[in-house]
């Protein structure tokens, strides 16, 4: 009932703009399955955290936590290739070759199998340096960490390989699919270690939970693929150039996920050098609370960008058109919200934490509120430009950014402390929007080439 009149009113939002070709009702439809998806297990998460929390302690409990990360974002390096496959399986489409489908699916995930593999072994190798001598695992629970950790590495093919199936899938745009199963069985990664809760406190059953799930939802994935389009059951032959083009989006799409990071991390820990730690708290809780806005561009971004990728070659004024009024649909959909964040802020985490954290914390959260919108549009806008199969210039920017960032970023830090590390951010993803918005037009206006 809660989420009655909000999703009412996305819906009617998106109606009304998302009409490029008579395909409004499809595409508010898997956005509104996508919205689902990832709302479901973030409600579970929120219920099912204080019972184990109380149950395991504050150190078990965070181990299990850094076994959530992996299991949940180690698919975002796969070196793009999740990505990869969307953009090229819907380019194939889109342009009529549905013939090379197959071999773009197969060579794309035996590629990232053999990542996955890499990837486990390499985490296995260096757990017991990590548990025994970086990590501050307290000796008792030292034997069960270790463990817990060798069951990730061995999990990890099979979340990139969750990556490949459920890309394909995304690719043809059955994102009721996608959320019919990501929602529940996303729910599971919290509801499995509570109900391992009775039989045992201990981390392996519950990482061993936590990975049932996992290859549980990527033998469903892999199911649905095969069954729904039962071309990719045949042998597909090899083609050096599609693993050219897998290999080159992929690797600046990385390029992209390990700068990305780097330029929030950047802020923080210069703020831990030049204020202090305390200020890093009053930096990082506003954040990590209010950076949860975005998840509604993801939403958008998952279900334009095969849109965009399928349609670019064939139909730019459709994109063209579609894109127009995604960014539409983005504003008005945002703007109460991040209105919302900015006036509620102060009594809302005056409420939350304390009144003195508050009063330190209330303008960065007012400021990323600002960020946020202005950064929701140029998610839309390097989607466009990714599908356009040029993601190496949304990564150069990244690295651009990283360069003309760190000078004004210190500056400010150090005239206006953590409000100075805020309004860093908001100019970085504001001079970040722009760029890439004017990408965006040149992609559409086709004096930016698709690098195929």
């Amino acid at each position: 009932m809660l989420l009655t009149a909000p999703l009412g009113s996305m819906r009617a939002a998106l109606s009304r703009r998302l009409r490029p070709d008579g395909s409004s009702s499809a595409t508010v439809r898997n956005v509104l399955w996508s919205l689902a998806g990832t709302g479901l297990p973030l409600i579970v998460a929120a219920a099912s955290i204080p019972s184990l929390i109380a149950a395991l302690g504050t150190t078990r409990f965070g181990v299990l936590s850094l076994a959530w990360i992996v299991v949940g974002y180690f698919s975002l390096f796969d070196l793009g290739l999740g990505r990869a496959i969307t953009q090229l399986v819907a380019q194939k489409i889109g342009s009529g070759e549905e013939s090379e489908v197959p071999s773009v699916v197969w060579i794309g995930m035996s590629l990232m199998i053999a990542l996955g593999i890499v990837g486990g072994l390499v985490v296995a190798a260096l757990s017991p340096w990590l548990v025994n001598s970086k990590l501050e695992i307290p000796p008792p629970l030292r034997a069960e960490t270790l463990t817990a950790f060798y069951l990730l590495a061995a999990s990890i093919p099979v979340v990139i390989m969750t990556a490949a199936t459920r890309g394909v899938l995304e690719a043809r745009h059955r994102f009721d699919v996608v959320n019919i199963v990501r929602a529940p069985l996303g729910a599971l990664t919290y509801l499995g270690p509570l109900a391992v809760l009775p039989f045992s406190h201990e981390l392996p059953p519950m990482v061993g939970a936590l990975v049932a799930v996992r290859v549980l939802t990527c033998a469903v994935y892999l199911v649905a693929c095969l069954r729904l389009y039962p071309e990719l059951a045949r042998k597909a032959p090899f083609n050096r150039d599609l693993l050219r083009q897998m290999l080159s989006f992929g690797g600046w799409m990385t390029l992209s996920n390990v700068a990305a990071p780097l330029l929030l991390y950047i802020g923080r820990l210069a703020l831990a050098v030049m204020v202090s730690a305390e200020a890093v708290a009053f930096f990082s809780t506003p954040y990590d609370v209010v950076i949860n806005l975005l998840i509604i561009p993801g939403v958008f971004v998952s279900v334009l960008f095969p849109m965009f990728a399928q349609q670019i070659a064939a139909d730019k004024p459709a994109v063209r058109k579609l894109y127009r009024q995604s960014l539409i649909a983005m504003a008005v959909v945002m703007l109460p919200l991040t209105v919302l964040t900015f006036v509620a802020a102060r009594p809302a985490l005056a409420w939350w934490i304390n009144p003195v954290f508050s009063e330190n914390g209330f303008r960065v959260a007012q400021l990323l509120a600002i960020g946020i919108f202005i950064n929701s549009f140029g998610h839309l806008s390097q989607a466009l430009v990714q599908a356009h199969g040029r993601p190496d210039l949304t990564a150069k920017l990244h690295v651009v950014e990283l360069v003309v960032h760190i000078p004004y970023l210190f500056w400010l830090i150090n005239h206006h402390g953590v409000v100075g590390a805020a309004i860093a951010w908001v100019i970085r993803v504001t001079l970040s929007t722009i760029v890439l918005g004017t990408m965006a037009s040149r992609c559409l206006a086709g004096s930016i080439s698709n690098a195929r």
